[in-house]
């Protein structure tokens, strides 16, 4: 049977999703307390990628399993995993459904902090300087469409392209926060921090609207004035 789960955690501490050497990550650490409960070699799938630091509101993964699962269940998974990974649901689906492949459309959330909040540091990039967020949104909207996305793609990637469909960009602003959410069928390595970075250079004034333009049209590399850090930013909602 194959069996999907829908969780969220914390990526403060972890490598990111995906497992590698020499380091934790969070399926690492869900495949081998799944091994433990259901007492055989488990592996999972997850619906993609999250860089060190990045945080899941939302994230999907699927195992199989020929058996019931234990009596329960979710309560003692929970326990093992610890206060950054929740297990929020699990369920069995149709063998065909797949974590990565089966979704439609990926959303994620930046979030910008403009005064100091010792509750938000872990989650948000403080700015000491407000932008221009009118800027900002001219540049936003270009990116709305079918494109080569290659401008915003980490260096190195073994894409066999790099074509995404951004669905929609907008800002939502709550006290004095900024949150930048953008919606799309995939998203390439660390494309989501360079697009933050790219918008906030315009609204900072680091470079023209006319320059980030001409930089995406021509699929070249932007070179990036700004670092946006990955504690701002979250998966926050899959679709499938």
């Amino acid at each position: 049977m194959r069996y999907f789960i829908e969780l969220a955690y914390d990526g403060t501490l972890f490598s990111g999703w995906q497992i590698q050497n020499n380091s934790v990550s969070v399926q690492q650490t869900i495949e081998e307390n799944l091994s433990k409960i259901l007492r055989q070699n488990i592996e999972i799938v997850g619906c993609g990628r999250t860089d060190a630091g990045v945080h899941a509101a939302q994230y999907f993964a699927h195992f199989d399993y020929d058996n019931l699962l234990p009596e329960n269940f979710l309560f003692r998974i929970n326990a093992m995993l610890g206060k950054a990974i929740a297990i929020k649901n699990i369920k069995t689906v149709e063998d065909k459904m797949h974590a990565r492949f089966s979704a439609k459309k990926r959303t994620y959330q930046y979030f910008l902090n403009f005064e100091k909040n010792p509750f938000l540091e872990q989650y948000s990039f403080l700015l000491h300087q407000k932008p221009d967020r009118q800027k900002m949104e001219q540049a936003m909207h270009l990116l709305i469409g079918t494109y080569d996305f290659t401008t915003f793609e980490k260096k190195g990637s073994d894409n066999q392209n790099s074509v995404c469909t951004v669905y929609d960009v907008l800002f939502l602003e709550k006290d004095a926060q900024l949150i930048f959410r953008i919606t799309a069928n995939r998203f390439l390595r660390n494309m989501v921090r360079a697009i933050m970075a790219g918008i906030l250079m315009v609204g900072l004034e680091q470079i023209s609207f006319e320059e980030f333009e001409k930089t995406f049209k021509n699929k070249e590399k932007l070179h990036l004035k700004l670092i946006v850090p990955a504690k701002g930013l979250f998966l926050w909602e899959i679709e499938y």
